[in-house]
């Protein structure tokens, strides 16, 4: 088994925050450019940009 400190990082393009290497993106890692689906849709930066973040 891999320790996690081994799994493969990117930063995210929304948030700029790092994220690790998650099994159910093991077939689309090249592709994944969002730490998270807040981040994805939107809702971090419209939460940010009004002051709840």
């Amino acid at each position: 088994m891999r320790q996690k400190a081994d799994l493969p990082t990117k930063d995210c393009v929304t948030c700029g925050r790092p994220f690790a290497w998650r099994k159910k993106w093991a077939r689309d890692w090249d592709n994944v450019r969002h730490c998270s689906d807040a981040c994805r849709t939107g809702a971090y930066s419209r939460a940010v940009k009004n002051g709840a973040g």
